[in-house]
């Protein structure tokens, strides 16, 4: 009977995790070098701090916990990874967005997608993430073109950047 029980659990269990991609620390060393000291950080909103993160991204907040990355070369920030997990249609995807201290988004990688792997936009399609302005407030269809067939990850991507750099803008620029 425990083992029963075990194995019921177990199954239950499996569908909950997401698919790991590649971790955020490697992630970030790719982007930032493998001498870079990728220091991990966990930021906790305000409701104040929350409030302000919505308004200007213009996105619904499903958390108030993030987590952070600052990679770190001879005492020099190289760049920051601000991980957003959002609900893309029934599981969730985790994105890293990676922003240079000069405000400008390098681009994002996908740490982990629980939904079928063919809405994984291609890597020409993120490509469109690349050297942007954190001050910018990308709009799906208007900045950056749907995918036919993944047009709720290409929406979830979108709305993730409005939130990475409301939180990179509010809170870490200029640290």
């Amino acid at each position: 009977m425990r083992k029963l029980l075990l194995y019921l659990l177990i199954f239950l269990t499996l569908p909950l995790s997401a698919k790991m991609l590649i971790s955020p620390i490697d992630a970030m060393k790719q982007n930032y070098g493998v001498k870079s000291e990728i220091i991990e950080e966990s930021i906790i909103l305000s409701g104040a701090e929350a409030k302000k993160i919505q308004e200007a991204s213009q996105v619904k907040l499903g958390t108030k916990i993030f987590k952070v990355f600052k990679a770190v070369q001879d005492g020099k920030t190289q760049g920051y990874g601000v991980l957003i997990n959002r609900k893309i249609r029934s599981k969730n995807g985790v994105v890293l967005y990676m922003i240079s201290p000069e405000s400008i988004l390098k681009g994002i990688e996908v740490i982990a997608f629980n939904e079928p792997m063919e809405y994984v936009p291609s890597g020409k399609w993120m490509s469109q993430f690349e050297n942007v302005d954190t001050q910018t407030s990308l709009m799906l269809s208007k900045d950056i073109p749907t995918i036919t067939g993944a047009t709720l990850s290409a929406k979830s991507f979108v709305d993730g950047s409005r939130v990475a750099f409301a939180l990179y803008n509010e809170l870490l620029k200029g640290k």
